[in-house]
């Protein structure tokens, strides 16, 4: 059990994002007492600032929306993050190469933002709306292997959103102690329930206020 606000990573991904919804976010993450933000590259610099006395992570994005970068881009683009004190990464696998079976290629990606992420945690989104269930089975073992924290359900771009079975089935193929993360799609605390019971550790949504608002007096879960 653990207080359900930790489960959340409050999230503002738009493209069209401005600095006064930075601000925001992270004035509502700091009220609700959010595990983290998560922002595109270009706000870590506003959000570590303005979360600079709190306990609140700062989480960014890698290869996002499409996961189809160089893999030295995602690389360069970690470290950059690194560099500005970003406490997480969430970095897109190519979706591409692992439907092509080039699992080496896949794994060793994985493995090089993991080392440029320097001991800080990194998920990777497997973007489940475009895999089959022997795919998302793949995709969560090659993460667990080359050495990630989190697998993740969906990037919110491409089709899919989080679902119970896509969690589970992520869950009972994880090895290495790594973890599940929800995303896509969770609005209601009904909904963020529903894939902590399946295995969620970490739910990345923009509806973290109102998840918690409509969780009445179930604060822990």
């Amino acid at each position: 059990m653990k207080p359900l606000s930790k489960y959340i990573d409050h999230t503002n991904l738009k493209p069209f994002a401005q600095k006064k919804d930075i601000e925001k976010l992270c004035a509502d993450a700091a009220s609700y007492s959010f595990a983290s933000v998560c922002v595109n590259p270009c706000d870590i610099a506003l959000a570590k600032s303005l979360l600079a006395e709190t306990d609140i992570r700062v989480c960014t994005v890698i290869g996002f929306p499409l996961g189809r970068n160089l893999t030295e881009t995602k690389v360069a683009e970690t470290k950059a993050a690194f560099d500005l004190g970003c406490d997480e990464f969430d970095m897109v696998l190519n979706v591409g190469r692992l439907k092509d079976g080039d699992t080496e290629y896949v794994k060793r990606e994985i493995a090089a933002v993991v080392e440029a992420a320097g001991g800080r945690l990194v998920k990777v989104i497997i973007e489940t709306g475009l895999l089959s269930d022997e795919e998302k089975v793949l995709a969560t073992r090659l993460a667990c292997e080359a050495g990630a924290g989190f697998v993740k359900t969906c990037s919110g771009v491409s089709a899919g959103v989080a679902t119970p079975e896509d969690v589970a089935l992520m869950k009972r193929n994880c090895t290495n102690g790594v973890k599940v993360k929800a995303s896509s799609g969770i609005k209601t605390f009904e909904a963020a329930k529903a894939l902590i019971e399946a295995g969620a550790e970490r739910l990345g949504t923009s509806s973290g206020a109102a998840i918690l608002d409509g969780a009445g007096s179930n604060l822990t879960i």
